[in-house]
Parts: structure tokens; sequence; C-alpha cells
């Protein structure tokens, strides 16, 4: 009896113990996506799932592995790219980090906030790694805070804001690059054995060449419908790298963060250095469903006032550019009125007068009004704006200077510029400064005290022109390696305090087009400017690329000149898709032109909550076919918004029927085809028909047959019976 109650006793210690020696599991979760860690009898972290959630819970134990450390250290035993690589004070190199703590919170916008905390045994140096993982929206953001507890600067070499491993058959990678005026191409490839990086070494303008976005799909291509995609951005507007290396084993590591070329960073002791997060979700569905996880995202936590309206307006710069007067530009203010938006927006060429703003050559830093044509200030423009009905913005380029302008002479310490090398210039400038306390006030100062003696200015176009090159701070002294990372950290401070003041002012984001295009920046900023390239057959690959990250209320497309060949009706269906607006010469508009864009602003405004606020359908993509096909449907499902553009057709080419998606199948939807031209009748064969949902889906729309469809388009209103 007594041997059958001991070995009774050892039973379930062996049980009690083994139960303690079950490896602990972290889960980062959303309703669909699930990243899962453990801590490893070594004490480090390991990575062991990222991907569809799965159903029972207690599946997640038999997914425990030590193969992936979540956060890989340099200098260690690992030979492939580390995630952090630093060396301490006493000239060592190495890092081991091992678990200390975890811990889950609610955060404030309710999304669960996951930490934890790994320390060095021999160094006091921590990494903490943040998840903030939010349910809906199947959104995650990743970042990383590093902490030196040394008696001396700790340097860090590379310090990823995360790190992700993947284990799949094959993988594709979707990039986005271009240049001035061909922004966010689209490109996919196979990713094979070795490293792939995508980066930005810039500064300013990081995103001119490449964009702080990528996709990757797992296994196969993933379509728009179908297929294991994960869509990634940083939060940063500055350099940055991402680094995608296959192993010997076919295993991917996925490395994010701020771009280490010549940023070696030097953490003082007691300090704390956070990374910018990585934005990701994750779908099984294609690329579709990803990016509308991220679109409901992005208006309600990545950009300023994302669930608010915007306004319509009309920019100067195409009729005037720098020509123009007090009196040429108010009468300008009646051609927004002659379209119907209701905001005026007056770009660069108003100030400087030592050295007037006339050119791209001068003025530039100088942000009081050029007496010569503006006699009477902004002041005077927005009482007179205002007076016709219409709000009033302007134009500034406030971290930038013209040598030819009083603050280069009076402050040339301000300037980013080598002291031992010869200016360089773009568009005629240089780059101010802001790491200075002095420059920030400045920059600051530049937006605040317009807004002081002007409160009734509506809207701010803040543009940035220029990247760096032969920089060197005068400020940093010694520790130029910081200048790329600060630059961007005094930016956000400057923006912070403008953001205090005047937290709800429209301010647009522009760099010389997409040269900014992060959710660090729209934060600050209520939308983009995609690209100074306006000509709408091309504007249809850009805004096509952008989508893919970013709601369509972010992004500011106008209708313009810049395609003479193009009608205003293709113009205009073509900025339908984003935040429209105008940058034309309104009295060189035909009346038929004119009746019609009127018309269009009042349509527009009437369908804009399904556009910026509906979910995003991308049906026929322009890199597949001779056309691009989208549509835009209302949460209730009871308003939809299609949108059809032909492209460079080819003779007696056939347009099949499109399959609608979003719909509710049981509901029937009256089909409208809007924005015509007077006198004219819709092409769409559906056109007046009412169908039900199921049949768009299932049959699809037909398409306009004939040889004349070059560079032409539809937009359709569905509205539910």
């Amino acid at each position: 009896m007594i041997k059958k109650i001991t070995i009774g006793l050892l039973a379930i210690a062996c049980f009690f113990n083994a139960e303690a020696q079950a490896p602990k599991q972290i889960a980062v979760q959303t309703n669909n996506i699930s990243l899962l860690l453990s801590v490893g009898v070594n004490g480090r972290v390991y990575q062991n799932y990222f991907g569809k959630k799965l159903l029972n819970p207690a599946d997640n134990a038999a997914l425990v592995s030590t193969r992936h450390e979540a956060y890989i250290t340099g200098s260690m035993e690992d030979q492939f790219e580390p995630a952090i690589k630093v060396t301490h004070s006493d000239g060592n190199p190495s890092l081991v980090l091992q678990y200390v703590s975890d811990a889950q919170t609610k955060a404030a916008d309710g999304a669960t906030e996951t930490s934890i905390e790994l320390k060095d045994p021999k160094y006091p140096v921590s990494v903490v790694l943040h998840y903030l993982a939010y349910d809906k929206e199947d959104v995650i953001k990743a970042w990383t805070e590093i902490k030196n507890a040394e008696k001396s600067a700790l340097t860090l070499t590379s310090y990823a804001s995360n790190m992700l491993h993947f284990d799949a058959d094959k993988y594709f990678l979707t990039q986005f690059h271009g240049d001035w005026a061909s922004e966010a191409k689209m490109q996919e490839s196979e990713l094979t054995n070795g490293s792939k990086v995508i980066d930005s070494k810039l500064g300013t303008r990081a995103n001119e060449y490449t964009s702080p976005l990528f996709m990757l799909a797992l296994n196969k291509k993933a379509d728009e419908t179908s297929g294991e995609v994960m869509l990634g951005t940083l939060a940063w507007t500055g350099n940055f790298r991402f680094q995608f290396e296959v192993d010997q084993l076919n295993s991917l590591r996925v490395i994010t963060g701020i771009n280490p070329y010549g940023s070696e960073y030097h953490l003082a002791p007691g300090k704390t250095f956070t990374t910018p997060a990585l934005v990701l979700t994750y779908s099984t569905t294609g690329k579709g469903q990803a990016s509308r996880n991220l679109h409901k995202w992005a208006r309600q936590y990545g950009v300023l006032d994302g669930t608010q309206p915007r306004m319509t307006l009309l920019n100067n710069w195409e009729t005037t550019g720098f020509k123009f007067d007090e009196q040429k530009l108010v009468t300008l203010f009646d051609g927004a009125n002659k379209l119907g938006v209701p905001l005026f927006l007056l770009d660069d060429g108003w100030f400087g007068n030592k050295y007037p703003r006339v050119n791209d050559k001068a003025g530039l830093g100088d942000w009081d009004e050029n007496k010569s044509i503006l006699p009477h200030n902004i002041e005077y423009l927005v009482k007179q704006a205002e007076a016709k009905g219409v709000k009033f913005g302007i134009w500034i380029e406030p971290e930038m200077v013209n040598p030819k302008s009083e603050l280069y002479e009076k402050h040339p310490e301000w300037i980013l510029k080598n002291p031992m090398r010869d200016e360089n210039y773009q568009r005629n400038q240089l780059v101010l400064d802001l790491t200075n306390p002095k420059v920030q006030d400045y920059v600051y100062g530049i937006l605040d005290n317009m807004m002081t003696k002007n409160p009734g200015i509506a809207f701010i176009k803040w543009d940035c022109n220029r990247t760096m090159s032969n920089a060197y701070s005068t400020y940093l002294k010694d520790q130029q390696s910081h200048l790329y990372v600060d630059y961007v950290l005094s930016l956000y401070k400057v923006l912070d305090r403008v953001r205090a003041k005047y937290p709800h002012l429209p301010i647009m984001l522009c760099s010389g087009g997409g040269g900014r295009t992060d959710y660090g920046a729209l934060k600050y900023f209520n939308e983009f400017w995609l690209s100074d390239d306006t000509d709408p057959l091309e504007r249809i690959y850009i805004q096509w690329g952008y989508s893919n990250f970013f709601p369509s209320n972010t992004m500011a497309a106008h209708i313009t000149s810049w395609n003479k060949t193009a009608s205003i009706k293709y113009r205009t269906d073509v900025a339908m898709m984003g935040r429209m607006g105008y940058d034309i010469d309104v009295d060189k508009m035909t009346p038929a032109e004119l009746k019609f864009s009127h018309q269009a602003v009042a349509d527009y405004t009437r369908l804009s909550p399904v556009i910026w606020q509906g979910d995003l359908y991308r049906l026929i993509s322009p890199y597949d076919e001779n056309r691009a096909d989208m549509m835009f449907v209302s949460e209730k499902k009871d308003k939809a918004v299609f949108f059809n553009y032909f492209l460079n057709k080819r003779y007696k080419e056939v347009m099949t029927n499109v399959k609608l998606q979003g719909l509710d199948p049981q509901k029937k939807y009256k089909i409208t085809e809007i924005n015509l031209m007077e006198g004219t009748k819709g092409t769409m064969p559906d056109n007046g028909k009412t169908l039900s949902g199921d049949y768009l889906m299932t049959i699809g729309l037909g398409m306009p047959r004939g040889s004349t469809l070059q560079q032409t388009s539809n937009v359709l209103e569905l509205t539910a019976q």
C-alpha cells in the first residue's frame, strides 16, 4: 500500500514538474492573425509562428520551436544578418538577450500591447520588444526600445524595429519604386537564396526612389482575392532598410527599420532609443483584404482626422506659376466658386523682399509677404476669399533655404553643408539643420506666426523639395552619424508642437511629389501629394500602387492640364478615386467643361463618404490589362461607386465583363452612370438597370465595345433598392 502511494506521489510530482518545465509562450493576436513567441531553456525568446490565427488556442503549444530567435543579436552564434548590432564601452561587440518579463495591457486606443523585456546577462543593456495588436483591423505595430545602463555610451550599429521569420516553399516580394513624377511603380520578384535589400539613403525626401512599402506572398504569388500575403510599411520619415534573407534551409528572415547606413548611433548612459514602428497586416485571401485591413486601421489610428471630411480645392500653380499679384489671385477665387470647391490654395512665390521669390532661385527662407505683389499681406487675401465664400490655404517649405536669401546671410550655421566641400544644390536650395533647437523654433515659428496673424487660414501645404547631400551639422559637432536619425526626430518635435496648438488644421504632406509617403508623418497630416505627375494615365498607375497601403482620403489627386490631350472627363474620373482637387486655369475651360466640372464636384461631394470611408476592391489591374477597374463599397453595402479606366486599348481589343466584389448578394442595385458631359449618353451596357448583388458578382458588368475607347472612362453609382 505504501509502495502504491509513493508511486502515485512520484507520478504527480513528475506531472507538476513537466508543467513547470513547459516553455512559456507569448501570443500576440488579432481577430485573425497570430504571432507566437516562446522562451527557450537558454532564456532566449523565439518566434514559433506567424500567420492565420488557429481556432483552438490549445494547438499553439504544438508550435513551440527554438529554430528562429525573435530578435537576433550580432557577433554571436548566428552568422546571418542580425536585428541588432552593438559595441559596448569596453570595445566588446557581442550581445546576448535573455528573457526577463512580459506584460499585456490595453492601450488608450483599445489595442492590446504586448511588451517583452530582454537583458544581457553580462552587460547592463536591455531591449524591450513591443507589439500593438488591433483586433478588428487585423493590424500589428511592432517596435523596439534599447536601454543603456552602462557607465559610458553604447554604440548602436544596427537597430531594427522588428524581425520576422518565415518557412515556406517560395517567397514573392512586391516592392514600390520610381523617381520624381513616376512614383510607386510595382515590381514583383521571387526571392532566392541570399539577401535582397530595399533601402533609402536620401535623408529628407527619403522616399523619392523607393517607398517604405512591401508585400510578401508565401508559397505562391498572391492576387487580389487569393493567396497568403503580408503587407508591411515603416512609420518613419527618413532613411529605411528592409532586408529579406533566405538561408540554406530556405527560411526567410525579414528585418525592417531605420537604415543603419551612415547612422551609427551613440546611446548615452541612462538613455533609451526607441525605433519607429513597423505597421503590418496579413491575409490568407489575397492583397485586397490586406489593403482593406490597413485602410481601416489608417482611418481610425494612422492618419490625422482620418474619419473626417476633406475639402476639395483649387490650386493656382498651373495657372500662374510664379507670375501673379494680389488682384490676380482675387480673381482666381471666382474660379473656385465656378467649380463649386470650398478652398483656394496659394502655392509657391508669395514671399521674399530683399530677394523676391520670383523663381526657385531666391527667397526660400524669408517668409515675409512680398510687398510688391501682396501689398496688403495675406490677411487681405483671406478676407477677400471669405467675402466670396471660399476658404484660403497657403504653401510653405519651412525646412529649406535658398543661398540667395536673408536667412542664409544671417544664419549660415543653421544650414546643413559640409565645411570642407562645395555646396551642392537641388532646386537651388539647401536643407536647414533641424537638429538645432533654434532652427526647430524658427521652423515652428513660420507656421505659428502665419496662423497667429491670419487665423482664417484654413489649409497648409507643407513641402520638402530636396534630399540631403554633402550634409554636415555644425550643431551635432562630433556626432555627425546621428544626423539622418536626429533630423527626423527633430521634425517630429516641430510637428508635435504644431499639432499641440493647431490639432485639426488641415495640412497636406508634400515632398516634390511622393518623397514622403509613410505613417510616421501621416499622424501629423491629413493627406499626402502622391506625385507631381498629374497626367491621368500615369496617375492611374501611381494611385493604384499607393492604394495598396493608403486609404483614398489620404491621396491628393488633382485635375490639371499636364496631359492636354486627355478629356476633362478622363482627368476628373481618375482624380475621383482619391481626394479630388483642381490645379487648372478655370478661365480657359469651355462652358461645357465648366458645367461638367461643377456637377462632378457636386456628385463627388455627395459620394465622398463612400469613396473615403468605404471598402476598396481593386478588380482589374492596369498591370494585367489595358484597363483598370476598382470600386468602393459602403460599410452597410447599400452604396457603391465603380470606376473603369481604359488605358492604351488596342484596335478591336475585346474587354470582358468585370465581376464586382463586396456587394450584398441578396440586395438589388440600381446602376447609374455619372460624370457625363452634357448631351452624351452613358456607354456602360448595364446603365439604368437594376441587378442583384449576386448577379453583379457572379456574371459581372458588361463593358463598352468599340475601337474608340482609348483613354476613356466610366463612373457608376450603385444604389441598393
